[in-house]
């Protein structure tokens, strides 16, 4: 090995400066960012000591305007990934939004590669795994808008440039140490090699090879139970230490955006637990959180009613109403792979974002090891770190107080109600406030439907009103069955209200007087039939006189019909 050398990088669409951070660990010299986004670029020079501007990379189609970016050894860059993600709907447009800002980047690469007298050794790009789909297997000079930058100097404009194909690699951070399973693609290439080498993985999530020499993967609930939870008090500790670095150690009062309470109203957190247990069309996930697993992603949006969304079990002794939480903007970075020190700007949804858009440290810092070996250059024995905290100008989220619950979210004007009890038998039965066979609009009167499938294009069975009383004799045929009509028709049914008080309720998001808002409705009558059907039995047809597209159904399917038919008939004849 030679004596170290420090290697200097760029960093473009830098957001808080995840990709930078890695790299800096590992003693390279980080000298400015472009981002567009004003919160993000004072993030990136609060944790850098820069002064980096703020800048839009599509600016950089003129040549001129490229000549004036620092020549560095490496170039580091992580476009937008929305318009790529598998979950985006917004169209054929995004897309080629996402790809100009991606060929932005390369033209800005090829130029610092293919330049007189370049210093470029690497270069770096991440997103998520889907844009793979989008890129082509090589950008030439032409493609990437350089014609006669090209012709100027002496490279045949339509040579390959930049290749994609075989230096694409997708990478899971907790294969590389970090506590969240987030998978993303790297691409890029050291030059001298003219190909991207994937780092060597640390962690593994099945260790039962004798032969590895790899950790097991990290827990989340590892992981928190080494942060001092968001309701501790605060005169119990000295100096905390950093759950990934142990080298940091810091007051408690430094300890920035987790002292404070996230936690969510019940209308929240139960839309959260529907989607993620129960979704009509996708399988069941963890609620909450799976503390014997990394992380799931951390996502962009901050959000605690999605299925995306990760909720924990508050610490705050609550039901309902402030049971579950959302991690808190410090816990999300530690999970990130952030240090304790590191601190960002903004509203909390601005931190959120600043965190869920950044890359792993932990996978950063693998890829700068990698080009350090591969350039015969010393890999330094501990890790460069900034173990001091500067929380000037920084808004802080702490104010170590719990919620009041006082203002519950509530929906807009008409919104759209379509729940089920059940999704066995390959089916489920509807309550909806519109017509979902024909995919109406939301009018004054609720409907029972049953639907064939899980899928889009599933057969569908409207029900009309009053049906219930059809297969009552089908219910009492049942062990527990009178018990089940009983319960129903006593006590339930007086909790149900009008078509239109069910609606306020709905949009309001809370029940009114001894009414019980429809999805509290939807609770209770899954609860009453789960005790009155202990077993797994099946209703069989003889002439498909209920179900009209499959003659043996789950129980539990015949009711849940009869209990959500009940709901809509009292709902539209009151």
């Amino acid at each position: 090995m030679v004596e170290i050398k420090k290697l200097s990088v760029v960093d473009f669409f830098c957001g808080a400066g995840g990709f930078s951070e890695g790299f800096r660990q590992l003693g390279f010299n980080v000298v400015r960012g472009y981002d567009h986004w004003l919160p993000a670029i004072e993030t990136y020079n609060h944790n850098f000591n820069l002064s980096s501007q703020k800048q839009d990379i599509l600016d950089f189609n003129n040549i001129s305007q490229i000549d004036n970016i620092p020549d560095t050894e490496v170039i580091i860059g992580s476009p937008p990934c929305v318009s790529f993600s598998s979950s985006n709907k917004s169209g054929k447009s995004d897309k080629e939004s996402g790809l100009k800002l991606i060929k932005t980047y390369l033209k800005i690469v090829a130029v610092k590669k293919f330049q007189k007298d370049s210093i470029l050794k690497a270069w770096f790009m991440e997103n998520v795994p889907n844009s793979k789909r989008y890129l082509p297997e090589y950008y030439t000079f032409d493609d990437l808008g350089l014609y006669e930058w090209a012709l100027a100097n002496n490279h045949k404009p339509s040579a390959v440039a930049i290749t994609l194909k075989d230096n694409q690699h997708i990478i899971n951070s907790a294969n590389y140490g970090s506590y969240q399973a987030r998978k993303r693609v790297i691409s890029g290439e050291i030059i001298s090699l003219g190909r991207l080498p994937v780092p060597q993985e640390t962690h593994s999530a099945c260790l039962d090879n004798n032969e590895t020499q790899l950790n097991e993967w990290r827990k989340l609930g590892d992981l928190l139970k080494k942060i001092p939870p968001p309701n501790c008090n605060p005169k119990i500790y000295d100096l905390i230490q950093d759950p990934i670095y142990p080298e940091i150690s810091i007051p408690i009062e430094s300890l920035t955006d987790q002292f404070y309470d996230s936690g969510l109203y019940w209308s929240e957190w139960n839309k959260s637990y529907e989607q993620k247990t129960d979704h009509p069309y996708m399988g069941k996930m963890s609620f909450p959180e799976n503390m014997n697993n990394p992380s799931r992603t951390i996502t962009a949006t901050k959000s605690g009613s999605s299925r995306e969304s990760l909720i924990y079990k508050s610490e705050f002794n609550r039901t309902g109403d402030g049971e579950f939480r959302t991690p808190t903007v410090r816990e999300a970075a530690s999970i990130m792979g952030f240090p304790y020190t590191y601190q960002f700007k903004g509203s909390v949804f601005n931190k959120w974002r600043l965190v869920g858009n950044a890359v792993c440290p932990a996978v950063s810092r693998a890829f700068a090891g990698e080009l350090l070996m591969r350039l015969n250059l010393e890999i330094p024995q501990t890790l460069i770190l900034n173990k001091e905290v500067n929380t000037e100008q920084i808004p802080n989220l702490n104010d170590f107080k719990a919620k009041v619950f006082d203002n519950p979210p509530i929906k807009v004007k008409d919104s759209k109600f379509r729940k089920h009890l059940f999704k066995s038998g390959n089916m489920t039965v509807t309550l909806a406030n519109y017509d979902i066979v024909k995919k109406g609009e939301v009018g004054i009167s609720w409907k029972t439907s049953i639907e064939y499938g899980t899928g889009y294009d599933a057969e569908m069975q409207f029900v009309p009103d009053g049906f219930y009383k059809d297969i009552e004799g089908k219910i009492k045929s049942f062990q527990n069955g009178e018990k089940f009509i009983e319960k129903i028709n006593n006590g339930f049914s007086g909790k149900v209200a009008g078509a239109i008080t069910l609606q306020e309720m709905f949009e309001q998001q809370k029940s009114i007087d001894n009414y019980l808002e429809p999805t509290k409705l939807i609770i209770e009558a899954r609860k009453i039939i789960s005790e009155s059907l202990t077993e797994n039995v099946d209703f069989i047809q003889n002439n498909l006189e209920v179900f009209k597209h499959k003659k043996i159904v789950p129980a539990t399917q015949l009711f849940a019909l009869y209990a959500l038919n009940k709901i809509s008939t009292i709902a539209n004849r009151k």
